[in-house]
């Protein structure tokens, strides 16, 4: 207060702007959505996208005799259908749909990354199971198929596992590689094109998702996969999520962060007084 104000006049209070809400590190599930809501997402995400995988193979082999024509339309109703999902529900759940996805990201944040938690993690991953035998079901049902049937195609060759390996190291290399460097916004066409193209540069037809090898076991259709053959493509892609994660590391490593100069207000003075503030890595 000075001379010149009136007395019995409160000194005017200095207003600043409200602080922005927090907003989740790249990566991490929002926070203000109930987890029943993306349990929800994960579990409906998942089934829709086995019924795309599923439900474009079935409709492909009814179209044409030809192999060279059925895998093109099978990945491109796949690269459409898993874009728009997660454009659709990213925002609720992070669109995971793949416990390979789900892990990697509660192994992040168990180091002081960003991601889910155990809880969540237990939530997560048997909605995704689920919502991916549900989806198989669903394409089977919509093509007048048997609702169960157990898939009789063997993919058990070696090269196959390999190839699961490749294509899940890489999913996980671009996903947290995008976290990395805060571009997650371009989610949605990084990875349907990344899954787009390794349907054709994998021997395997890029799985590269235990949920979805599960699910597409029950569909003796153009997408499925033998019941004897997911143990080794589900631990191929356990070695998958290893190998990305550890090129994550290496090829994304954080630096220490330049120092910042700070402005801080001297007490009482209106002069603000630089400080120097070492930045720091999360």
């Amino acid at each position: 207060m000075t001379a010149t104000d009136p007395v019995g006049t409160a000194p005017a209070v200095e207003s600043f702007p409200a602080a922005e809400a927090p907003r989740p590190a790249p990566g991490a599930t929002p926070p203000r959505t109930p987890l029943i809501s993306r349990a929800a997402a994960e579990l409906v995400g998942t089934a829709a996208l086995v019924t795309i995988v599923v439900g474009s193979g079935i409709q492909a082999t009814r179209l044409t005799d030809d192999v060279a024509l059925r895998l093109p339309a099978n990945s491109t109703a796949t690269v459409f259908g898993l874009g728009v999902l997660i454009a659709l529900l990213g925002p609720v759940s992070g669109a995971h749909f793949n416990p390979a996805v789900t892990v990697a990201e509660w192994w992040t944040a168990r180091r002081g990354g960003a991601g889910v938690n155990a809880r969540e993690l237990a939530v997560y991953v048997p909605a995704q199971i689920v919502g991916a035998i549900a989806g198989a079901v669903l394409a089977d049902a919509m093509f007048g198929e048997p609702l169960v049937r157990w898939s009789r195609h063997d993919r058990s060759a070696g090269h196959l596992l390999l190839a699961e390996v490749v294509a899940t190291a890489g999913l996980i290399m671009l996903i947290f590689g995008l976290a990395r460097t805060d571009r997650l916004r371009f989610a949605p066409v990084a990875v349907a094109s990344y899954i787009g193209a390794a349907y054709w540069f994998t021997s395997s037809t890029s799985f590269a998702n235990p949920a979805v090898t599960i699910g597409r076991a029950f569909t003796d259709t153009f997408a499925g996969i033998a019941p004897g053959s997911v143990p080794g493509f589900i631990g191929m892609q356990a070695v998958g999520v290893v190998v990305g994660l550890a090129l994550v590391a290496v090829i994304f490593a954080r630096g220490d962060a330049p120092a910042v100069q700070a402005v801080r207000v001297a007490p009482d003075s209106s002069a603000p007084m630089a400080a120097s503030t070492e930045g720091s890595t999360r």
